[in-house]
């Protein structure tokens, strides 16, 4: 229905090349003796070395999911999407793409053309690709940590040359000045992977670089209480992956924290195992 609508085309790579997926299936099995193994020895701090002591927030220096490299290789970046869709049955880039919905409706009141849409915590810019598709007069920046995932992003949106900035930087210190960062600013899968204090520092930092009458949209998995049928299943997922963080993000009042940070609630809805959190900045 949201094709339907407008707010964004049909995917692209909905018949994908069959050797490309394959190839993506074999890498991805690969692997999967090795994320095993990490599991069963609850093994998740071999990102936490020399190389990136002091570089990296600790909290950031852990196999997440037990994945192989963390955030920190080449072989994760391009395995990491595979690994999604695999643990959300298919569904993880439509779920990204709900923050579309809240984005077009911001869009065909505000426009496009010379409006800049940021992304926090991009990974390899799946997102950011569909955002381009929908709105290809919006310029993109992608912020993340992770130099391995920034080179797969660019390589993902290398189409469009000169229309994305990729930026290495911290989500809790971004690097832009007060109300000028993005008219439009994206938060997608990071907050359940953040300690809580982490989490107030990024939502302080998205309002403080939002332009006055600018909107944020946040994906994320949803909460205790979102989809009751699914409660008990949020409480198992931290148990089974390496999600330290998880099981306080899905009691937090991540509303309230946004409007303590100055954002202005605008609406919540659930899309299957995410929630779609939109928010305004007031002018």
């Amino acid at each position: 229905s949201n094709v339907e609508a407008g707010y964004y085309p049909p995917p692209a790579d909905r018949f994908a090349p069959p050797g490309k997926m394959l190839r993506n299936a074999a890498r991805f099995l690969r692997d999967v003796p090795a994320v095993n193994l990490r599991r069963r020895l609850k093994e998740n701090s071999e990102t936490y070395s020399d190389a990136y002591k002091g570089k990296r927030p600790r909290y950031y220096l852990q196999n997440f999911h037990y994945q192989s490299g963390g955030w920190l290789t080449d072989d994760s970046a391009a395995l990491y999407d595979h690994q999604v869709e695999v643990l959300f049955t298919g569904g993880a880039d439509a779920m990204r793409r709900q923050a579309l919905v809240p984005i077009g409706d911001w869009i065909r009141a505000n426009g496009a053309e010379g409006k800049r849409l940021m992304d926090v915590a991009c990974g390899t810019a799946r997102f950011l690709f569909d955002a381009k598709r929908a709105h290809p007069d919006l310029q993109m920046a992608g912020v993340d940590l992770s130099e391995a995932y920034l080179a797969r992003a660019r390589r993902n949106l290398r189409r469009w040359p000169g229309s994305f900035t990729p930026v290495l930087a911290k989500a809790e210190a971004l690097p832009f000045p007060d109300d000028d960062g993005a008219d439009l600013i994206t938060c997608i899968f990071l907050f359940h992977e953040l300690p809580r204090k982490i989490r107030r520092e990024v939502l302080g930092e998205i309002a403080r670089v939002l332009r006055p009458g600018g909107r944020a949209v946040m994906v994320d998995s949803i909460q205790l209480g979102d989809h009751p049928p699914y409660d008990r299943l949020l409480d198992r997922f931290p148990l089974a992956f390496h999600e330290p963080y998880y099981a306080d993000y899905i009691r937090d009042d991540l509303e309230g924290a946004a409007a303590e940070a100055g954002l202005t609630h605008v609406s919540t809805r659930r899309a299957f195992f995410a929630r779609v959190m939109t928010f305004d900045k007031p002018l």
